[in-house]
């Protein structure tokens, strides 16, 4: 069955499982959730123009177009697997708690001086999205490089199952979906089901030097460490780092994008890219999407970190933050969700924390931080009630979970 529903799929445009997405020559896979069931679309897409259609509803048995299959999410996870396997490309894959998606575009950027890669777009990172990402890849592609999320034991492990990553690194270990993981212990077994896999396989772990945690989880896997030449200049405005006697200029800010860049620069070497390139790609990336954004508004310079948040990353914010040379220093931060019986306490340790850094101003919003002292429980409250002077020198970080939403303050003081 899978080999003729690979035939289907060479044969189109690429595989989407959105209508709204989708042109004529695509190959649709109706997936079915909790919340959507994607076969009520089935004739959408063969009046679309698809070339094919998997769908787990009997109805459409002998159509010709259309492909019933019991389970299809088990299907599009087998296609990806066995298209991975027939590019026979190295894939490199990583996790982690924190920096996943600027640490793929900045391996990305580094890889693509001189080779053909594809990579996630955007997070696509769970049991669907690392399917998509396998199957975006086609005979030019030369490396993939696939993110893997997680927020319970058990997915890191299926996720590799599915990508069959030759490299693998993480990240690092923070205090992110602690609900789902069951705590910081859970989170570090949950991320090192990548290094079970790369031990399993024969893989490579590409490790951090800094990182302690890591080194010994990677003990008996075939280890490449960051080099011991790196060395941070400056952490802010932007990062600037030598490593393997190459001076690097970045486009970033924070001790934490650092170690991505080191982690960027070690996949490249790994894989062949030249010190020219490895220079140039670091230096090319930008950061956009809401992740570490530097935003100037008149003399008022602004961090939007507001894609996502949870403990470790915050605190590594407001440590950047504190290091900031302006004088005025303000943090808006939102509330950080997934954390379940922990969210009291970690909110009250995030609020403690950014007063023992001496942050000069400091905003609290959202419900999780209204029982703690907070005053604002929406963006738009805040916005209603302190608005920005972009004539004042002034560092403002924002930071937040997804669902907070925290960019639109920006156009809300516009």
């Amino acid at each position: 069955m899978i080999q003729e529903l690979y035939q289907r799929f060479l044969d189109s445009k690429g595989a989407h499982t959105d209508t709204r997405s989708l042109e004529k020559g695509h190959f649709f896979i109706a997936l079915k959730g909790e919340r959507f069931d994607a076969n009520e679309y089935v004739q959408q897409a063969l009046d679309l123009g698809a070339h094919h259609v998997v769908t787990s509803d009997s109805q459409w048995q002998d159509q010709d177009k259309v492909t019933v299959v019991p389970n299809t999410l088990e299907s599009l996870q087998q296609l990806a697997t066995h298209h991975r396997n027939a590019l026979g490309i190295p894939v490199v894959a990583l996790t982690g708690s924190n920096g996943k998606t600027t640490t793929k575009e900045l391996i990305c950027a580094v890889l693509a001086t001189e080779f053909n890669v594809t990579g996630t777009r955007g997070n696509l990172n769970n049991h669907i999205g690392v399917p998509l990402t396998l199957l975006s890849m086609n005979k030019s592609t030369q490396i993939g490089i696939v993110e893997m999320g997680a927020n319970h034991q058990g997915e890191i492990a299926a996720l590799a199952e599915i990508a069959q990553p030759d490299f693998g690194l993480i990240t690092n270990y923070g205090k992110a979906h602690l609900e789902g993981f069951g705590g910081v212990d859970g989170i570090k077994k949950g991320k090192s089901e990548l290094y079970e896999y790369l031990k399993e396989s024969d893989g490579t772990a590409i490790v951090g030097r800094w990182d302690p945690e890591q080194i010994v989880r990677s003990a008996g896997i075939k280890q490449i460490f960051t080099p011991q030449s790196a060395q941070l200049h400056t952490e802010i405005d932007p990062i600037l780092f030598t490593i393997d006697g190459l001076l690097i200029r970045t486009q970033l800010t924070g001790t934490y994008n650092y170690h991505n860049a080191v982690f960027a620069y070690t996949v490249g070497k790994t894989l062949g890219v030249s010190s020219e390139n490895l220079k140039k790609g670091i230096a090319s990336y930008q950061p956009s999407n809401n992740r570490s954004q530097i935003i100037e508004i008149g003399k008022t310079k602004i961090i939007l970190d507001a894609y996502n948040a949870n403990p470790s990353s915050m605190k590594v914010a407001l440590e950047n933050l504190s290091r900031q040379s302006t004088k005025h220093r303000v943090a808006i931060l939102g509330d950080m969700f997934e954390l379940g019986i922990y969210a009291k306490e970690e909110h009250q340790e995030i609020a403690a924390y950014a007063n023992k850094l001496g942050i000069d101003e400091i905003h609290l919003v959202g419900e999780n931080f209204m029982e703690i002292g907070g005053k604002f429980k929406t963006h738009k409250d805040l916005s209603q009630s302190w608005s920005l002077n972009p004539t004042k020198e002034q560092v403002i970080l924002i930071k937040g979970s997804r669902g907070m939403t925290l960019e639109q303050l920006l156009k809300e003081w516009t």
